[in-house]
């Protein structure tokens, strides 16, 4: 196998380099010709991994985090290259659902050179920047966050404090001091082909391909990356005191069965709400409105048996 490992260089505050350097060495070791690149900056990554897919490689690896796939993703699609990940970021969700450990380059190594394939769909986000007629695309493996949750996002992504999924439970906390509901507009288009229209006061929304974001949190967790739907999640506005008692079974993912929570599977869904913008997959997608659609099959990638 001929594989290219594209690195994000500051995924963990640099170690994401030494996790690179580890992989590597274990990959040439089970006989995969292995050359490392590091990305320089988004636009970088992204012409790394059409060079390797121009030049033949039969597989890419990445070694960063969410971000990091996502840029993968966007240039691997349909391809027919599959692609492999080294977990080395704050959140790992993606990794986390196609059974890669975090921090454990040995399991993410034999998961490429002992694994299976398999194909998983995407989310496809279009929105128009205001003040154009740019259509914006972007592409996601596992949760898009608008209201709350992507409030949260937003603040721990400029948090240089304290690393990992803990981030993002400091920033809830954070933010659940200025707790607010915000009027959404969504239309659904459902698994039958038909529209449903809701026009709701929301503290979030989120369209999941994958069960987790933010590091592990199971915002839904019977989200399938292979069923070819998405799941969208809609959370009531709830006092303060409800919202702290319902965040311990959301991090246990028991909150769907809660009557402020509903989720519902959908092909594609615009959602549509003043002032707010959408995060996918940890990195802001655009600014609302948005409409998101499944790609059913779209990616190749390396799991764990």
């Amino acid at each position: 196998m001929d594989l290219l490992l594209l690195v994000n260089p500051t995924a963990r505050s640099g170690t994401a380099r030494r996790i690179a350097a580890h992989a590597a060495r274990m990959l040439r070791e089970r006989g995969v010709v292995t050359t490392v690149v590091v990305g320089g900056d988004a636009d970088g990554s992204r012409a790394l991994v059409r060079e390797a897919l121009s030049s033949g490689a039969d597989a890419v690896a990445v070694c960063g985090g969410d971000g990091t796939v996502r840029l993968a993703i966007e240039q691997m699609a349909g391809s027919g290259i599959p692609l492999g990940i080294i977990p080395a970021g704050t959140g790992n969700d993606v990794a986390a659902c196609l059974g890669i450990p975090h921090r454990d380059a040995a399991a993410a190594v034999s998961a490429i050179v002992d694994g299976t394939t398999r194909h998983i769909d995407l989310g496809v986000v279009t929105s128009t920047p205001a003040g154009t007629d740019r259509v914006s695309r972007t592409l996601y493996a596992s949760v898009l966050a608008c209201g709350f949750d992507a409030r949260v996002n937003d603040r721990a992504n400029r948090m240089r404090w304290p690393k990992g999924s803990a981030r993002y439970t400091l920033a809830i906390l954070r933010e659940f001091l200025t707790l607010r509901a915000t009027r959404f507009t969504l239309d659904l288009e459902l698994p039958d082909g038909t529209w449903e229209r809701r026009e709701e006061e929301l503290l979030m929304a989120t369209v999941a391909n994958g069960p987790t974001y933010g590091g592990g949190i199971p915002i839904c967790p019977v989200a399938d990356v292979g069923d070819g739907l998405l799941d969208v999640v809609l959370i009531r506005p709830m006092t303060r005191v409800r919202l702290l008692r319902l965040l311990p079974r959301l991090y246990a993912g028991r909150h769907l069965d809660a009557p402020e929570v509903r989720m519902t599977r959908v092909r594609s869904v615009r959602v549509s709400a003043e002032g707010q913008r959408a995060y996918a997959d940890g990195d802001i997608a655009g600014e609302l409105p948005v409409t998101v659609t499944a790609m059913p099959r779209a990616v190749e990638v390396f799991v764990a048996t």
